[in-house]
C-alpha cells in the first residue's frame, strides 16, 4: 500500500480470529508434512537446505451466487538461481477451485499490493479474498480488536482461481542463504522475481494454457506494468488476458513537486475539488461527477494556461484564475496567492479544515484527524491510514494462523522494513522521467486481446484519478481496451461498503467480458 520515496519524489502509493459464516464452510486439512519452521534468524542461513513449507486446507464458499469448493494453499516457493541455488522464498496464498477437469478452461489471477514494501493483505482481506475484515464504512477509525472477519461473497472465485503474492521482504517472504535483499529491491529486480514466481507456479500447476490476469494496487500497479513487460518478453512469453489496476501510479513525474514542474498542480486539482465538495467547502448543489468534470476542464484549460505563463501571467488573468481556483478548492484567495496559485496536496490537507481544527486524509480524504496544534502547514499523520491499519494486520495474522493452518515463527511484515533502498533505475527508462505506462502500451499493441481495468477513488491524494487518466491517455496505450471506474472513496475504495460492492461487481463484469471475447 504505502510507497517509499524514489529519491526526488514524495510518494505514498498504496500503499484480519473469528470462525467463518455459514455460507463459507471451513474444513481445515492437515498441513503437509514439512520440517519445523526455522526461526527468522536461522532462515536466511538454513532455509535453502529445507523443503518449502506448504499448508493446505479445504473450504466451500458462495461467490456471486455460486457454491465453490476450493483448496487454499498457503506456502513458500523457492526462487532459484541458474545453478539451482535457492535465492529467495516467496510466500503466496492460492485459492484453486476443486474438480476442474480441464485446467485450460479455468482462469487464474495473480494479485499483489504495493509499497514498495507492502504485503498483499490489503487486497486479500479487503476485497478479493474469500473472507474479508469488516471495518467502518463512514471514514471512522477501526478502533480496537476483535475485528469481524466475514464471508466475502463478492470475491470472484466463481470465475477465476486467485493467487495473492507477497514479494520478497514483505509478509513471510524473505531472502535465502547469502542472497542480499538489494537483489530484489528495485523496479526491474522485483518485477523479474514476480514473473519468475508466476512462470514457476503455472508450470507446477499445469496452467500455462489457462487464461491469466494480473493486478495490483498503488505501487502494485507500477509492478503490474513492469511484470507484464517481463512476462510478455523473450521466448518463454506468458501472455496475459487482462490487467487490474487499482489506485494507479505509472508516471511518477506527476508526483514530483520540484518547483517548475506544473503537472502535479494540474493532476491534483480534481481531487482537491472532490474533497472540498465532500466537506462542504465547494461545489454546493452540483453533483460530484459534474463538479469533478468542471475541475478537469479548468485544470487542462485556464489553470494550465496560467501556470505555464509563469511570471508573465497578466494580473487580470491571475485574479480570474485565483477566484476560480478558490471556488474549486475551498481555499481562500489570500492563501492561494501566498502559494503562488500552487497549493500542494500536503498543505491542502492541513489548510482545508483548519477553521474546524481538523486535517483531511491523504489516502482517503473523507477521513479527518486532529493534530496537536493547528499552526503547522502539514498534518502530523494520515488519519486515513491509522484509521484502518490495526484491523487489517490483526485479521491477516489471525486468518493465516487459524483458518489456513499456517505454522511459522516468522513475523508477518505488513509494510515497510525492507532494510534497503529501492532501486528506481531501469534499463531503457530515463531515471529523471520514470514512467512505466509505455510497458502497458507495448503489451497491448503486441497482444490484441489484452484488456485493462482501472479503478480510481475520487478522494485519493496518494494516486489521484486524474493522473491515472493522464498516464493512460498516451504512451501507446489502446484506449478502446482500457476501462475506467470511479468510486466515492479513496485509495482503498473498498473500505467504503457501497464502493466495495461496486468494485467487486465491476471487476467481476470485466473478467467475464474479457473471458467471453
Amino acid at each position: 500500500m504505502l510507497c517509499r520515496r524514489p529519491n526526488f519524489l514524495t510518494l505514498l502509493c498504496c500503499l484480519f480470529a473469528a470462525p467463518l459464516f455459514a455460507q463459507h464452510v471451513h474444513k481445515p486439512a492437515p498441513a503437509l508434512q514439512q520440517p519445523e519452521a526455522p526461526t527468522p534468524e536461522e532462515s536466511s542461513v538454513s532455509a535453502e537446505s529445507s523443503a518449502p513449507q506448504i499448508f493446505t486446507t479445504q473450504h466451500v464458499g458462495i461467490f456471486h451466487g455460486q457454491e465453490v469448493a476450493y483448496t487454499a494453499t498457503a506456502g513458500e516457493t523457492f526462487l532459484k538461481a541458474e545453478d539451482g541455488t535457492p535465492r529467495a522464498s516467496i510466500f503466496a496464498t492460492a485459492y484453486v477451485k476443486n474438480g476442474v477437469q480441464d485446467a485450460s478452461t479455468r482462469p487464474v489471477t495473480f494479485l499483489w499490493n504495493g509499497g514498495p514494501g507492502s504485503a498483499s493483505l490489503w487486497l486479500h482481506m479487503g476485497v478479493f479474498g474469500p473472507v474479508r475484515v469488516a471495518i467502518p464504512s463512514d471514514a471512522r477509525d477501526d478502533g480496537a480488536p476483535p475485528y469481524p472477519i466475514v464471508a466475502n461473497p463478492g470475491a470472484f472465485l466463481d470465475l477465476s482461481d486467485i493467487v495473492f503474492i507477497d514479494p520478497v521482504g514483505t509478509g513471510f517472504s524473505h531472502t535465502l542463504g547469502e542472497t542480499e535483499g538489494k537483489e530484489f529491491f528495485g523496479v526491474q529486480q522485483d518485477a523479474a522475481s514476480i514473473a519468475q514466481f508466476i512462470r514457476q507456479w503455472i508450470s507446477d500447476q499445469g496452467r500455462w494454457n489457462s487464461p491469466k490476469f494480473i493486478g495490483g494496487e498503488s505501487y502494485g500497479t507500477t509492478r503490474s506494468a513492469a511484470v507484464v513487460h517481463e512476462l510478455e518478453a523473450g521466448f518463454d512469453d506468458v501472455a496475459i488476458n487482462g490487467i487490474i489496476l487499482i489506485s494507479t501510479i505509472l508516471d511518477f513525474s506527476i508526483e514530483n513537486h520540484t518547483p517548475g514542474n506544473e503537472l502535479p498542480n494540474l493532476m491534483h486539482l480534481p481531487t482537491m475539488a472532490a474533497t472540498a465538495k465532500f466537506h462542504g467547502k465547494a461545489g454546493a448543489g452540483i453533483p460530484l461527477a459534474e463538479f469533478v468534470q468542471q475541475a478537469r476542464e479548468f485544470a487542462l484549460g485556464e489553470y494550465a494556461h496560467a501556470l505555464l505563463q509563469g511570471e508573465s501571467l497578466p494580473a487580470a488573468e491571475r485574479a480570474k484564475v485565483r477566484a476560480r481556483l478558490s471556488a474549486f478548492t475551498g481555499l481562500g484567495e489570500e492563501y492561494l496567492e501566498q502559494t503562488d496559485l500552487r497549493p500542494q496536496p500536503a498543505r491542502f490537507q492541513k489548510e482545508l479544515l483548519r477553521d474546524r481544527g481538523l486535517t483531511v486524509g491523504r489516502l482517503d480524504s473523507r477521513y479527518t484527524g486532529v493534530d496537536l496544534d493547528d499552526a503547522g502547514e502539514n498534518s502530523e499523520e494520515d488519519p486515513s491510514f491509522y484509521g484502518i491499519d490495526g484491523a487489517y494486520s490483526a485479521a491477516m495474522n489471525s486468518y493465516f494462523r487459524s483458518d489456513l493452518a499456517v505454522k511459522t515463527e516468522r513475523h508477518y511484515n505488513v509494510i515497510g522494513g525492507l532494510g534497503a533502498p529501492w532501486d528506481w533505475e531501469v534499463p531503457g527508462l530515463p531515471f529523471n522521467y520514470f514512467n512505466v505506462a509505455p510497458y502497458i502500451g507495448t503489451a497491448m499493441r503486441q497482444n490484441s486481446d489484452l484488456q485493462v481495468f482501472v479503478a480510481a477513488g475520487y478522494y485519493d491524494f496518494a494516486t489521484p484519478f486524474f493522473q491515472a487518466e493522464y498516464s493512460l491517455n498516451r504512451a501507446g496505450v489502446v484506449p478502446e481496451r482500457v476501462f475506467f471506474h470511479y468510486y466515492e472513496a479513496g485509495h482503498m475504495m473498498y473500505i467504503h461498503h457501497p464502493s466495495l460492492q461496486a468494485l467487486q461487481e465491476d471487476v467481476h463484469a470485466f473478467l467475464a467480458a474479457t473471458l467471453a471475447q
